[in-house]
């Protein structure tokens, strides 16, 4: 029997209406266009304002554009795995309300954080369930509210981050197809750097803590860029020379989408033309959970059935990691 391995067989993605271009940052805080494009590569971002809508709001969208797509009926979904780092509240689950909210009703549901990295660890926890033969059709989605924990006075970080979603099927494939191999990493120095200081069992929210702000993102800019850049890089390089690829191999980059410097230094490493990376950055900012799913939403079309592909995030705590996956279709 041949091998099962696990293959993305369908995409969806929704990203909100509203757009925060640098032009409209420019009259909130002390910034410019150029100077956000020049160290960012970010044009615009794209912001959930209606009132009462979540992170789930996102990730229902991104879902059933998908199921739409793929004309799926949601009862054959296994399992729904929702990468996030902005759950619309603690304790309850946003994946099992989403499940529900899409009719995923034989379905099970958890939530994977893993900051920005939050998908792609999702994208090897959902191969390993297709893997074990036990499940057939898992729905992993990448969805963050980023405006909800950002301080639009603080320049540091309001020129970074958007809202949005990307939704992708899993299911079996014995084609030699789907995910071959993943290097994913860790290291606990990255707490301090990037975090979100109250709100959670250690500082408890209190009126002193919202008065002091934090519960907005906090970014240690320099020093997550300096880690972001030889971390991505580093797993990059690695897995195509464990998997014997070169720079001709690898057809297309999907890396994370927290800035084009990271992005180049990344292929630059890998040895890559400029045509073989995906970006759309200028587009939505760092959507976080979401960023690698928009890309493949955002160029589905040019995906070939065998084209390898190499994944790349990096995120708070640290996390960080690289997987290697063949394309399974062409549309």
């Amino acid at each position: 029997m041949n091998k099962i391995t696990a293959a993305i067989t369908a995409i969806g993605s929704y990203v909100p209406d509203f757009v925060l271009s640098n032009q409209v940052l420019e009259t909130l805080v002390d910034t410019n266009d150029e100077w956000i494009t020049t160290r960012t590569g970010i044009k615009e971002r794209r912001l959930l304002k209606e009132e009462g809508k979540g992170t789930s709001y996102l990730a229902i969208k991104a879902a059933q554009n998908l199921l739409e797509k793929a004309n799926l009926d949601p009862k054959e979904i296994d399992l729904v795995i929702m990468a996030t780092a902005t759950p619309d509240m603690p304790v309850a689950s946003t994946g099992v309300y989403v499940a529900t909210e899409i009719g995923a009703t034989n379905a099970f549901a958890f939530d994977l954080q893993a900051a920005c990295s939050s998908f792609l660890y999702g994208m090897s926890t959902a191969s390993a369930y297709i893997a074990s033969g036990k499940y057939k059709k898992v729905l992993l989605i990448g969805a963050d509210k980023m405006s909800s924990i950002i301080d639009y006075t603080d320049r540091a970080t309001c020129i970074i981050f958007g809202d949005g979603a990307g939704a992708v099927l899993f299911e079996p494939n014995t084609e030699g197809l789907g995910l071959q191999d993943e290097i994913l990493k860790s290291d606990g120095i990255g707490r301090e750097f990037l975090k979100i200081e109250a709100g959670g069992s250690i500082l408890p929210p209190s009126e002193e803590t919202v008065k002091n702000k934090q519960h907005f993102v906090f970014q240690d800019g320099k020093t997550v860029f300096k880690y972001a850049v030889s971390g991505m890089a580093d797993v990059s390089e690695k897995i195509m020379e464990r998997n014997n690829l070169t720079h001709d191999d690898v057809n297309w980059l999907v890396a994370h989408q927290a800035n084009r410097r990271i992005i180049d230094a990344t292929s630059n490493r890998m040895g890559l033309d400029e045509s073989k990376v995906l970006i759309n950055i200028q587009k939505y900012g760092n959507t976080t959970s979401a960023t690698l799913p928009l890309l493949l939403s955002d160029f589905e079309n040019q995906l070939k059935k065998g084209d390898n592909i190499i994944f790349a995030a990096f995120g708070g705590g640290f996390t960080w990691g690289a997987i290697y996956l063949k394309w399974a279709y062409t549309k």
